[in-house]
C-alpha cells in the first residue's frame, strides 16, 4: 500500500534544491521591493484574507516551492497550502492552492509568486507535450539543455522533471561534452584520450555530425554520442553502428538539432536513448494561473 509519506518521497526529486529556491526568490523579491518597498501596499490594512491560486488553462504544475518561498520571504505570517502536487495535470478553473494572511502581504508577493508558477508550469507543460509525442514513436526520453534563462537553470530543470522530462548536464563541470567547435583544434580520438587522462571518472560525450565521426567516437570508447542535425534515416544508421560496435558497453545515444513536436516521434523511433530539446526551457509559453481573492 502506498502512503502519503511514500508519495512525498517519490515526488521530492521533482523539486529544485531548497538553496536554489531561496536564492532565485530572494533576487526576484528584491527586484520588486527595493529600494522603498510596496508603496501601494502601504495603503492597505493588515486584515486577514483568503486567496486561491487558480488555473486558467490546462497544463502541468511546477514551481510551487518558489511561489511559497516568495510569500515566506515577504511575510512569514502568510500560509500557503497546495491542493495539487508538483508535476500534476491541472484544468481550467481548478484550485491549485490557497494563500491565507494579511491582505497587504498577500498582494505584495502576488506577482512574484505568479511569475514563478506561470513560467515554470509553462516549462513543465511544454515538456509534457514533447514526452507524450515522443512516446508515440519509441522509448526515448526528452532531455533538456543549457539553453536556460540565466540564473534560473536549477528551477527550470526541476520544472522539466515535473513535466516528465530528464536533465542533461547542469553546467560545464558536470561532464565533458566535446562539440564541433572544440573539434576545430583536436581530433575526436585525441580529445577522448586526453579527457580520460585529465578527468578520470567523468562522462565523455562527443558530438557527431557524420557517420564517420560516429565510427571514430565509438572506436575511441566515448561514453555518449550526440547525433546532431541528422535526418532520422541517418540517425538509424548511426544507432546500428554504435549498438553493433562490439564494445562491452554501447554508448548512450542522444539526438538533437531542430527537433519539434511534429518530428519528435520519428526521432524517438530511431532507437536513441535521449532527445534533447532547447525549446522546452527557452521557448515555453507561460501557463496562465491567477490569484483570486
Amino acid at each position: 500500500m502506498t502512503t502519503d509519506e511514500d508519495t512525498a518521497i517519490d515526488s521530492e526529486w521533482l523539486h529544485p534544491p531548497a538553496v536554489a529556491v531561496r536564492e532565485v526568490v530572494q533576487r526576484a523579491v528584491a527586484e520588486d521591493l527595493l529600494p522603498l518597498g510596496d508603496l501601494t501596499g502601504t495603503l492597505l490594512g493588515v486584515q486577514s484574507v483568503n486567496a486561491r491560486f487558480v488555473a486558467r488553462s490546462s497544463g502541468r504544475l511546477a514551481g510551487t516551492r518558489c511561489a511559497a518561498e516568495a510569500y515566506a520571504q515577504v511575510d512569514p505570517q502568510v500560509a500557503v497550502r497546495w491542493e495539487v502536487t508538483e508535476g500534476a495535470e491541472v484544468s481550467p478553473g481548478e484550485t491549485l492552492g490557497t494563500v491565507t494572511g494579511p491582505l497587504r502581504s498577500v498582494v505584495t508577493a502576488e506577482r512574484t509568486a505568479l511569475n514563478f508558477l506561470g513560467h515554470l508550469s509553462g516549462v513543465a507543460t511544454l515538456t509534457a507535450r514533447y514526452v507524450a509525442e515522443a512516446a508515440l514513436g519509441g522509448d526515448a526520453h526528452i532531455w533538456d539543455t543549457r539553453k536556460t534563462i540565466p540564473g534560473l537553470r536549477s528551477v527550470e530543470k526541476a520544472a522539466v522533471r515535473a513535466g516528465g522530462g530528464r536533465n542533461h548536464r547542469g553546467n560545464l563541470s558536470d561532464w565533458l561534452l566535446i562539440k564541433d567547435n572544440h573539434l576545430g583544434g583536436i581530433s575526436i580520438t585525441e580529445a577522448v584520450t586526453l579527457a580520460r587522462d585529465r578527468w578520470p571518472g567523468r562522462t565523455v560525450h562527443v558530438e557527431c555530425d557524420t557517420l564517420e565521426q560516429v565510427v571514430e567516437a565509438v572506436a575511441a570508447n566515448a561514453d555518449a554520442l550526440l547525433l546532431d542535425n541528422m535526418e532520422p534515416d541517418l540517425v538509424v544508421r548511426c544507432v546500428e553502428v554504435a549498438r553493433g560496435s562490439g564494445n562491452a558497453a554501447a554508448p548512450l545515444l542522444e539526438v538533437s538539432g531542430g527537433i519539434d513536436l511534429d518530428t519528435v516521434a520519428a526521432y524517438s523511433g530511431t532507437g536513441v536513448d535521449q532527445i534533447s530539446v532547447g525549446a522546452i526551457t527557452n521557448s515555453a509559453p507561460v501557463l496562465d494561473i491567477g490569484l483570486d481573492l
